[in-house]
Formats: C-alpha cells, sequence, structure tokens
C-alpha cells in the first residue's frame, strides 16, 4: 500500500533501509586461509617445543637425607653436611652378592681416582651382618666408608631393588644417575666427569 509520498509502506528507505540491510562480509582467498593456519601451526609448534624443553630441564629429583654410623662404629655421617661440598656416590650392596664382589676391586680403582676431585664413595651393606661386611672389606681391600642397612631404611628412600645399586648425588644434593645391577664401574668415570667438569670442585 502507497502512503502519501508514494512510498510502499512497511518497507525502510533511504538511511534506514541502508543500515538494515544484510551485512557485508569479506570472502577470504585460498591465500588468506593458508596464511592464517599456517599461523596457528606456527603458534602452536613454538608451544609444543617449550614445553618439550621444560620437560627436559626439569631438576633432578632430591636425594633424600640420611643419618647413619659407618662400620667402625664411632664414625656419624649426615648426608646434609656434604651438600655443596662433595659429589657422593651411595653403593647398595652385599657380601653375599656375586656382582658386588666381582665390581668392588674396579669401585675402589674410581674411588682413589676420584677422591681428590671432590668425590665421596660411601657404601650400604643391605640386609647384611657387621661380621659378614667386615670379611668383604678385608677381602677386597676396600678403603671407602661402608655402614650397615640391615632392614633398607636407607635403601628404600633411594629406590632400591635388588643389590648392586649406586646413586650419584652432585653438589646441589640432586640425585642425577641410578644404577641398577652391574655396569657401575665402567659408568661412574663418564658421570663423574661430566659433574666435574660443569661443576668443579670448590676452592
Amino acid at each position: 500500500m502507497l502512503d502519501r509520498s508514494g512510498r510502499l509502506r512497511g518497507f525502510p528507505c533511504g538511511a534506514h533501509a541502508r543500515d538494515r540491510s544484510p551485512r557485508q562480509y569479506t570472502r577470504w582467498s585460498s591465500v588468506d586461509r593458508y596464511g592464517y593456519y599456517s599461523g596457528v601451526a606456527g603458534r602452536l609448534l613454538t608451544l609444543v617445543v617449550l614445553l618439550a624443553l621444560a620437560v627436559h630441564g626439569e631438576a633432578a629429583p632430591a636425594a633424600p637425607g640420611f643419618k647413619v654410623k659407618l662400620l667402625d662404629g664411632k664414625t656419624s655421617l649426615d648426608s646434609h653436611d656434604l651438600v655443596g661440598k662433595t659429589i657422593l656416590v651411595l653403593r647398595f650392596q652385599a657380601s653375599y652378592c656375586k656382582p658386588c664382589a666381582k665390581e668392588a676391586p674396579g669401585l675402589a680403582r674410581v674411588y682413589d681416582r676420584y677422591k681428590a676431585r671432590g668425590v665421596e664413595v660411601l657404601a650400604f651393606h643391605v640386609q647384611d651382618t657387621a661380621r659378614d661386611t667386615r670379611a668383604f672389606v678385608r677381602k677386597y681391600k676396600v678403603t671407602y666408608p661402608v655402614a650397615l642397612d640391615t632392614k633398607l631404611t636407607i635403601g628404600n628412600p633411594f629406590g632400591f631393588k635388588g643389590s648392586p645399586y649406586t646413586v650419584v648425588i652432585d653438589r646441589k644434593g640432586e640425585m642425577v644417575a641410578q644404577i641398577h645391577g652391574e655396569s657401575a664401574v665402567t659408568r661412574l668415570p663418564r658421570i663423574l666427569d661430566e659433574l666435574l667438569k660443569n661443576d668443579p670442585q670448590p676452592s
């Protein structure tokens, strides 16, 4: 129906008509879409790389603290006194353990080689007797400190699953290596050399 001006009633016109016209959207070209999705993929890749670096850069687990009396029955040792001063190699072994006996001479050589460079070796004889442990020390000419861990009160917190078991603790008090079974004698020099290169003995 026409109004007095000759326009159809109910239909907007002029400026109002332009305001209510359908909104115009820009259609993306294939190049635009490629650029957008490439940017998203790039940001996702960057995030993945950063997460991977964060995982690899994660600090080693802190070593449990312990206090122990050595085999001589007189000397006591507190692990907290060694943090920042020495690299500590803990050796969990036993007199009845054949691989432990096999590696005993080699472990003694490792100790003699590195003790002057700030490395300490401490052996725990697990589920062993004082008598048998002393016999082991005499037979294999053990010169590093030895203590008993008859009930695995020290071994269990360190993840002991069987002897021999070797743990390396750096000067920050972190467990940087855990060696289950044999091979400690061959692997320790490489581990210790790397630690000493990055963290030389304090003057």
